[in-house]
């Protein structure tokens, strides 16, 4: 299956022969004795284990054609979960750092908050574009995602700024804290089998999050022409319940990303697509914060 990130859609990152069909047979013609995971692997070389996918035994291939043990496959040169940990801690540290630096240096006072404010914009719209031409290209650019995540810092330091210094006080903190809690919450409920990634899941997922985008073009439609907050999904009652479903969507979003990442991994990726788990997963995490910390502003301007 694809993830809900563009970054993974493209790669065919899945143990159920891909986004076409989950479990499916192996196709009619192809080679004598060749499994699903065999003709579903997109790097070819290494083939998926079944059930666990780490638990990978190259030296129990089997020749397709002749049946004869093949030579052990090296894992040189394969992404590891430590390669994904360690670009994602990048990734989210660049973030992290220049979020902070532009919390420091762009005051959000009366004097400088438009200023702030249009840098904010202008960084978040670069980030945006370097999100999207990452998500096309053929192959992972360290330095295109680092740049986004740095962009995308300064918008988010900025935006959660504003919040904390003017709307709620805490609520950059409570929004990170929140985050944390769901990436823990998903990541344990994953591991356990208490999420299950499938056809089914990722339709419902796909639906949900396409609902959920046309909902929030058509109120910012709305608030465009009308002025406010349009239909009223970013405030009230709700905004309230709204922000609820983009934090469970997000939570989905994660799953997905774990399944691919998990994949990836089974199939021995190459090293460099460690870069695009970390730049899936810095996207989905950035989602999850920016519906705690709208939900946050929400409660405190209802208190």
């Amino acid at each position: 299956m694809r993830s809900s990130n563009p970054v993974f859609s493209r790669r065919g990152f899945s143990r159920d022969n891909g986004y076409a069909g989950f479990g499916q047979q192996p196709q009619a013609g192809g080679p004598a004795g060749a499994t699903q995971t065999q003709q579903g692997n997109p790097y070819g070389g290494q083939q998926a284990p079944a059930g666990n996918p780490y638990a990978t035994n190259p030296y129990a291939q089997q020749d397709v054609q002749y049946g004869a043990p093949q030579a052990p496959v090296t894992t040189a040169g394969r992404m590891t979960m430590d390669d994904v940990v360690m670009r994602t801690a990048t990734t989210l540290g660049t973030l992290v750092v220049t979020a902070a630096l532009a919390w420091a240096l762009l005051p959000v006072d009366d004097a400088n908050i438009s200023k702030s404010y249009g840098i904010a914009i202008g960084a978040g719209l670069i980030a945006m574009v370097l999100g999207l031409v990452q998500a096309f290209k053929r192959k992972a650019s360290p330095a295109l995602i680092l740049t986004y995540a740095a962009l995308e810092g300064v918008f988010l330091g900025v935006v959660s700024s504003v919040v904390d210094n003017r709307i709620a006080s805490g609520a950059a903190m409570q929004a990170v804290l929140g985050t944390m809690a769901v990436f823990i919450g998903v990541l344990v409920a994953y591991k356990a089998g208490w999420i299950r990634v499938n056809r089914r899941f990722y339709g419902f997922v796909m639906a949900a999050a396409m609902g959920f985008l046309l909902l929030t073009a058509v109120n910012l439609l709305f608030a465009v022409i009308g002025g406010g907050d349009g239909l009223g999904f970013r405030s009230g009652g709700l905004g309230i319940v709204f922000g609820i479903v983009g934090i469970l969507l997000g939570a989905c979003f994660l799953a997905l990303d774990f399944k691919q990442v998990e994949d990836g991994i089974a199939y021995g990726a190459p090293k460099e697509e460690a870069w695009l788990a970390a730049f899936g997963l810095t996207m989905t995490l950035v989602w999850i914060y920016m519906e705690f910390l709208r939900l946050i502003a929400i409660f405190s301007g209802n208190d």
